[in-house]
């Protein structure tokens, strides 16, 4: 993936009437199956649907406007589901913005009730993702520096560096970036974080976007019990 699309993408809470290509929705599609299959989620793209965002006290309070398609994050109910599904989400986010898209991660400012997705007993609807094209392209938010999400990075080799650099634009619930990554020794990286709002889902998304800045070294994750 490259840097430039990493870097230039931020968070659009609202959208245009344009309709998202039928090109796009397959290149979409293809990625999610892909995704779902090598996870075991369930994600669903919802296409040309307003009711969820719409007329809504949480999406007015949200800012958010005019979003009619969106990523649904489903998966089973269990512990490890919402950093899978920060991860494989994230995975749809940066394509869709390298095709052009906006997007925008979105854990409350919706109405569950009104979402058209396929949900089985055994699985939970953990979040959205909102994507279309944007009446903006969002904003850069003040991040934190390396040192402070890895105190040790002096002493890292340039691959590590290179990740933690990455890690520190993925998108986090009200900016926390509660992450922390520490280098273990060869190809191993060290990950946790601490307890916030969303902090498990967002750990997925900056595994991910460590992993791409780390590229071509494969990183062997190395998670604490916490």
């Amino acid at each position: 993936m490259n840097y430039e699309v990493i870097k230039s993408r931020h968070s659009v809470r609202s959208y245009t009437n344009q309709p998202l290509p039928t090109e796009i929705r397959h290149v979409l599609t293809a990625l999610l199956d892909e995704c779902n299959s090598n996870s075991g989620l369930h994600m669903q793209l919802v296409c040309d649907e307003p009711k969820a965002f719409g007329s809504s006290l949480l999406a007015r309070y949200g800012k958010f406007s005019n979003v009619c398609n969106y990523i649904c994050m489903i998966g089973k109910k269990c512990s490890q589901t919402e950093e899978l599904l920060g991860y494989y989400g994230e995975k749809l986010v940066l394509k869709a913005q390298e095709s052009g898209l906006n997007t925008c991660w979105v854990g409350m400012s919706f109405r569950k009730g009104k979402i058209p997705a396929d949900i089985s007993n055994d699985e939970k609807l953990y979040a959205v993702i909102a994507i279309g094209y944007g009446t903006t392209q969002g904003v850069a938010h003040k991040i934190k520096t390396a040192k402070q999400i890895c105190p040790e990075i002096d002493s890292a080799p340039e691959w590590f560096r290179r990740g933690v650099e990455y890690a520190l634009l993925a998108p986090t619930a009200v900016n926390q970036q509660k992450f922390r990554f520490k280098w273990s020794g060869e190809n191993r990286v060290e990950v946790n974080s601490s307890w916030g709002f969303f902090s498990k889902m967002d750990l997925g998304i900056a595994r991910l976007h460590f992993e791409l800045g780390a590229y071509p070294i494969k990183v062997e994750w190395v998670q604490d019990a916490n």
